[in-house]
């Protein structure tokens, strides 16, 4: 490699790196991400414009018609692959925070702020490249405090990159199930969380302008940032329309244990959709219990969470054993009413997980029943028995084709095509 590297030019904004002791390695790095591997260069070179970029592979420029105004106004920015590189030392694993369906989640640093680095998974299969296209398409088109911030992308060869805002406190669903101290677990903490998420879904349904359907809400897409505030992410199967009517897909995306039935078996989808998801995590918070596990009531063997809880509280008139040990009610509070409280929410909860989608509440709804205290919340409806095992295995099978990546199926995103 020559001493001196090739001059580029300073785009505004943008830190320009010199030699240093990654450059060598950035170069390899980016030679093998564009041709595959040394031996491709000559023969390939037939294939790259006139700026060096392989035309057979995708660009910045194959998308850019989906970035608006709004984007650039949002402070939105494409990145040279050389900036992700050193920001994240090669994607080492020393840098890695997470793994989904979707993509790993690395650590770095880009003009001295902390960030989110997403490399995708579109090699797999034709719906992680939609799955993509959908973050830029979306996010950066939503301003609410509840909803994550994309700060840009990258498009290079066959990398697929997306830059968010680092959360500190990573995700809910590490905050729930993961080794946490006792001050984690406060009731009132985990209530203004749940208001957020609520709030955040309410935007995307009706305020965004643009009446998004998230689809795949769950613990491990809520994060948290230093002030613990949850904000939603991972939008790879969103869909833009009419949340008060329902749609039908023949590609189903989701997580089980968290897709309503109409959804999972008959690839049937509206913002009702969403309400049921949303009452599923919300189960989770108040129990400390997984979707996706069994359980027992007496002689009853193997039902899913949501039948667990609407036995225990709706037939053995024994909330309190639903709600988690290690949940605390905070000092100097009044703890009959943060107790109704947390009993109000796991019947809402319940509401939210009806099997018929007319029988549940909007997430509007639900946000004012929220609000409402406790008298309201006493005065709820109450809801009817969900189905025997909803969100089990035997579901499954009605699939022609699983695009899972291996991945375990109570926990991953998943993408199914219906018969």
């Amino acid at each position: 490699m020559p001493e001196d590297l090739p001059k580029r030019k300073k785009t505004r904004g943008e830190i320009f790196f010199g030699p240093t002791k990654s450059t060598t390695r950035y170069w390899y790095f980016r030679v093998l991400n564009r041709f595959g591997s040394l031996d491709l260069v000559g023969q390939r070179h037939h294939n790259l414009n006139k700026d060096g970029v392989d035309k057979a592979s995708s660009s910045n420029d194959d998308i850019g018609h989906l970035l608006t105004p709004a984007h650039q106004a949002a402070g939105f920015s494409l990145f040279d692959l050389f900036r992700i590189v050193d920001a994240t030392d090669n994607f080492s694993l020393e840098n890695k925070i997470g793994e989904g369906g979707f993509g790993r989640v690395y650590k770095g640093q880009l003009n001295g702020l902390p960030v989110a680095v997403k490399r995708c998974f579109v090699e797999s299969s034709p719906e992680r490249l939609s799955d993509f296209e959908n973050e830029i398409k979306f996010i950066p088109r939503l301003q609410h405090r509840n909803i994550v911030t994309l700060k840009g992308y990258c498009i290079e060869g066959k990398e697929r990159i997306l830059v968010y805002e680092y959360m500190q406190n990573k995700s809910l669903d590490k905050f729930i199930f993961g080794p946490r101290t006792d001050w984690s677990l406060y009731w009132d903490r985990l209530f203004a969380i749940i208001e957020g998420i609520a709030q955040g879904i309410v935007y995307l349904h009706l305020h965004s302008g643009l009446k998004i359907i998230h689809r795949d809400l769950k613990l491990s897409n809520i994060l948290l940032d230093s002030e613990m505030n949850p904000k939603i992410s991972d939008f790879g199967t969103a869909r833009s329309g009419f949340p008060n009517k329902g749609r039908r897909t023949d590609t189903v995306s989701g997580t089980y244990g968290y897709m309503a039935p109409e959804y999972s078996t008959r690839g049937i989808f509206s913002g009702k959709s969403d309400v049921f998801s949303f009452g599923s995590l919300l189960l989770e918070i108040v129990s400390g219990k997984r979707n996706g596990t069994w359980y027992s009531i007496r002689e009853r063997k193997s039902i899913s969470l949501h039948e667990y809880a609407w036995r225990l509280v709706f037939e053995e008139k024994n909330p309190k054993r639903l709600i988690r040990s290690s949940l605390r009610i905070s000092v100097g509070g009044d703890a009959p009413h943060l107790m109704g409280q947390i009993v109000g929410c796991a019947h809402i909860a319940l509401l939210c997980v009806q099997e018929d989608p007319e029988d549940r509440p909007s997430m509007w709804d639900v946000v004012l029943m929220l609000h409402g205290g406790v008298a309201a919340l006493s005065a709820l409806p109450t809801p009817k028995q969900p189905a025997r095992r909803y969100g089990g295995r035997e579901q499954r099978p009605k699939f022609r084709e699983v695009l899972a990546n291996g991945h375990d199926w109570d926990k991953k995103t998943v993408t199914v095509l219906m018969r």
